[in-house]
Parts: structure tokens; C-alpha cells; sequence
């Protein structure tokens, strides 16, 4: 993979990880303000707000591409593997249905906002901006997991992990 492709997929958890630092300075000058010298910031409140939504919604798609999004397997692991893959295929598409219902209210949700011209009460940011994350990490987990499962489901289910690719097992 070109390192230009690779940069852009990875364009994503770029964005989250800047987002944090931003939180985190955010946070840290907004207490030592606050109890050293007495002069807190009023937007401290609106740019952490802002930081939490972005890193989340951007975060949440890199967790689907690397698989570290929370599973309890207890019982799929158990399964025969035919029927395991016949329950990640399930499970992939009622996470599509749900990531593109999302998406889709999403930018309605956006259209709505964009139409009032709503802002936030300090900084005056256009709430679109802010909330363009929604349905744009939405894009990026269905991107992702599907970047990730796809190649999973074409695999054999009769092929263990550690084979590759020389012959089934019978």
C-alpha cells in the first residue's frame, strides 16, 4: 500500500489524536486558570464539548479498522467455525444497517442545524461544524469495518489463521 493511501486511512485516528491533545491542553490550562490565577475560561466548556464529539466519532472508525471495538465471543467462540462466519455475517450487516440509519439522520440532523443557523452560546461556532463528525464518522466505521470484515468473510472457514493459503483442511 502507498504511503499516500495509507496517510489517508489513517487520516482519521490523525484527527482524534489531535483532538485529545487539544482536550487534554484544553483541560490542563483551563485548571491551572481557574485555581491558580483565578481567571477561568468561559469557552473552556464549548471546546472540550467540541474535542470529546470529534474524538469520539472519529476514534470510533479507527476502533472498527484495528478490531478494538469491546466483544464478548463467549458464546460465537464456541460455535462450529461455518457457523461463526455465518454469525459475523450477520452481525456486519445489522452494524451497516445501524451505522447507515445513523448516517443518514445524521445529515438530516445537519441540514436541520445548517437551516437555523443555530451557534453556540460563547464562541458563536455554527453547530455544523461541530456535528459534521456525526454522520461523517458514521461513513467512516461502515469504510472500516467493512475494510476489515470483508477480507475476513472471503477467507475459508476450513483454513486456520496461521495457514497461508496452501490447501484446506479436511
Amino acid at each position: 500500500m502507498n504511503r499516500v493511501l495509507k496517510l489517508l486511512l489513517n487520516m482519521d485516528l490523525l484527527l482524534a489524536g489531535i483532538t485529545l491533545a487539544a482536550l487534554v491542553f484544553v483541560t490542563f490550562i483551563g485548571v491551572l486558570m481557574r485555581y491558580f490565577f483565578n481567571a477561568p475560561f468561559v469557552w473552556q466548556e464549548e471546546v472540550q464539548l467540541w474535542c470529546v464529539v470529534w474524538m469520539v466519532f472519529l476514534g470510533a472508525g479507527a476502533a472498527f479498522r484495528s478490531g478494538s471495538h469491546v466483544a464478548i465471543e463467549f458464546v460465537v467462540e464456541r460455535l462450529p467455525q461455518t457457523l461463526r462466519k455465518a454469525v459475523g455475517v450477520l452481525g456486519y450487516f445489522v452494524v451497516i444497517f445501524v451505522l447507515t440509519y445513523l448516517s443518514v439522520y445524521g445529515w438530516q440532523l445537519l441540514i436541520q442545524l445548517l437551516r437555523t443557523g443555530k451557534t453556540t452560546n460563547v464562541l458563536h461556532i455554527p453547530y455544523p461544524v461541530i456535528y459534521i463528525t456525526f454522520p461523517l464518522g458514521c461513513l467512516l466505521m461502515i469504510l472500516n469495518y467493512s475494510l476489515a470484515a470483508i477480507p475476513a468473510f472471503l477467507r475459508s472457514p476450513f483454513r486456520s489463521e496461521g495457514e497461508g493459503g496452501e490447501g484446506t483442511q479436511t
